[in-house]
């Protein structure tokens, strides 16, 4: 019995490992891609927050698609914005934009296609419909 139970509990740790072996490591391209879906939720949280700060309303829009060439300048305008650095949650996401804009020009830039060069398409982006739950 003690034989049964040693190989039923190899089995079970064996099958427990093997989703982790299956995951891939994060590539260059899928960094950018949650780190631009990161920013751009925190951002659209930080806007409809109820206690949001007069000049949080004043940022520049800030709708990330990281195969629109526009989103390079779109982060530097956004870094470079001079108002609500003292607002704690304005300035953790201004160093999130500076990461992704850092990654984009200097570790990945190999790894990035853009499809468009359309800088509205950045201001007034067209959103999926949302999916019914």
């Amino acid at each position: 019995k003690l034989p049964t139970m040693k190989m039923l509990l190899s089995l079970i740790a064996l099958l427990s490992v093997a989703p982790l072996a299956n995951a891939a490591p994060p590539t260059c391209y899928s960094r950018m891609l949650s780190l631009s879906k990161e920013i751009t939720e925190s951002f659209k949280e930080l806007q409809t927050s109820e206690d949001a700060d007069s000049c949080v309303m004043m940022l520049p829009k800030l709708y990330l698609d990281i195969h629109n060439y526009c989103v390079l300048a779109k982060l530097r305008e956004f870094v470079a914005y001079p108002r609500c650095d003292t607002v704690r949650e304005v300035s953790e996401l201004k160093e999130k934009a500076r990461s992704l804009y850092t990654i984009m020009i200097s570790y990945c830039r190999r790894d990035l296609v853009f499809f468009t060069d359309d800088c509205s398409a950045l201001e007034n982006p067209i959103l999926p419909p949302n999916k019914p739950s």
